[in-house]
């Protein structure tokens, strides 16, 4: 007779996983990313062509659209999953630097062999969400993470 094993009990759930395939719950996600993504992007001082860049390509005009009232719009999936991993990288340069090099780190050209010399702002517009997964796990690893 065979036992089954099972995990013992905790109090601990595992966090509910966003379903970005429903309109609706990125509709109600879209006006929140877009607002801290528009401020990382303050802060770290990047030029509105770049943070397009960074969107996927996003147009001037839907780009100035959002800029300037992002309720009703709705990003798809992957912006969103964009946004989460540059708030995720914003916030470890938060915890590894001081605010001034935290904000000047995208900008610094950087001797990691993953970049190549480049610097990680354009690292990521050339990879694309590879390379903000990429970078997130380096500034991960490097505050003791995963």
């Amino acid at each position: 007779m065979a036992t089954l094993l099972s995990y013992p009990v905790t109090r601990y759930a595992p966090a509910q996983l966003l379903d970005l395939s429903s309109r609706t719950v990125r509709e109600e996600r879209t006006p929140a990313a877009v607002r801290i993504f528009l401020n990382i992007m303050e802060e770290w001082k990047v030029k509105d062509a770049d943070a397009r860049k960074l969107l996927r390509g996003i147009g001037n005009g839907p780009f100035y659209e959002l800029k300037r009232d992002p309720v009703g719009k709705v990003l798809d999936a992957e912006r969103l999953q964009r946004i989460s991993y540059l708030v995720g990288i914003y916030k470890a340069l938060r915890i590894l630097y001081s605010e001034n090099l935290a904000n000047r780190f995208v900008h610094l050209p950087n001797r990691n062999r993953m970049f190549n010399g480049s610097t990680p702002l354009e690292y990521m517009m050339k990879g694309g969400l590879p390379a903000m997964q990429n970078v997130r796990r380096l500034l991960d690893a490097r505050r003791g993470g995963v």
